[in-house]
């Protein structure tokens, strides 16, 4: 085993390995963040920690435990390379009919998680914001919830932005609901509906559409992931369980999104 001693301070092998790797990590992120292109909006469809737990013959909600290192992984990660926006799909709309137990778990871990990485968040400049149906939240989640935005709203680096209780067709349904709402007063003429105006009554208007979408687990679909923001986002779909996505898998993915031709539909320029 390696080590060295002075002071009768002992570094191991690993030690040693994993200083390597935090240096290689860092010169990737300089080498990235010198690329013009990056990405301003990532999002991520979170997906194996079920498959992860049952392979190992553990509780889902361990799975989704060890997924927590993976996201504490790429917010970290994100944050330095200077994107703009990340969105994870942490928890959808259809994930209310899992097993009240399963349910229950991760509301509670949810609000464990707020509480634990705040600091973490804070120190990494951080802004946190939640889209989706929050009001189905448990009233201690959405209180937690609540007060990390809050708390955390003074920062001014990358959004965070949960989507939680989330679906993108309800997203839609909302959006067409509330411009009914205000059209019916008479105030809006439908002539005058257009996407920039329908798109003003999603959730999160302010925010970029994604330039990104990363999947994990090797499942090629969206699952009812923004789906009026995914219109022209460049798909990755990676064949690890999240649980074991690492800074690795992210930077692979970014560099497949800087190699495509990205025409928005128009012709490239000869």
């Amino acid at each position: 085993m390696w080590f060295w001693s002075p002071r009768k301070r002992r570094f191991s092998s690993s030690d040693i390995r994993d200083q390597i790797l935090m240096d290689e990590i860092e010169r990737k992120i300089d080498e990235l963040k010198a690329r013009p292109g990056l990405p301003r909006h990532i999002a991520i469809i979170m997906d194996g920690n079920g498959r992860w737990a049952k392979s190992r013959n553990l509780p889902r909600l361990a799975g989704h435990r060890k997924g927590r290192e993976s996201v504490r992984t790429v917010v970290r990660t994100c944050a330095k390379l200077g994107i703009g926006a990340l969105s994870l799909y942490t928890f959808s709309l259809e994930n209310w009919r899992r097993p009240k137990a399963e349910v229950s778990g991760l509301m509670r871990f949810l609000r464990e998680v707020l509480h634990s990485e705040y600091l973490e968040l804070k120190e990494n400049n951080i802004r946190l914001r939640a889209m989706g149906r929050l009001e189905m939240l448990p009233g201690k989640t959405l209180d937690a919830l609540n007060e990390t935005i809050e708390k955390l709203s003074v920062n001014d680096g990358m959004m965070l932005n949960l989507c939680l209780s989330y679906s993108g067709r309800a997203e839609i349904a909302d959006a067409a609901r509330r411009l009914a709402e205000d059209a019916s007063g008479g105030g809006i003429a439908p002539s005058e509906i257009d996407e920039e105006m329908f798109g003003r009554y999603l959730y999160a208007p302010d925010l970029p559409d994604p330039d990104l979408l990363i999947r994990t687990s090797g499942e090629q679909r969206i699952s009812n992931f923004l789906l009026w923001q995914l219109a022209y986002a460049e798909i990755v779909v990676m064949d690890v369980l999240w649980p074991d996505f690492r800074e690795e898998h992210l930077f692979g993915a970014i560099m497949e999104y800087l190699e495509r031709d990205r025409r928005f539909g128009a012709l490239k320029n000869t």
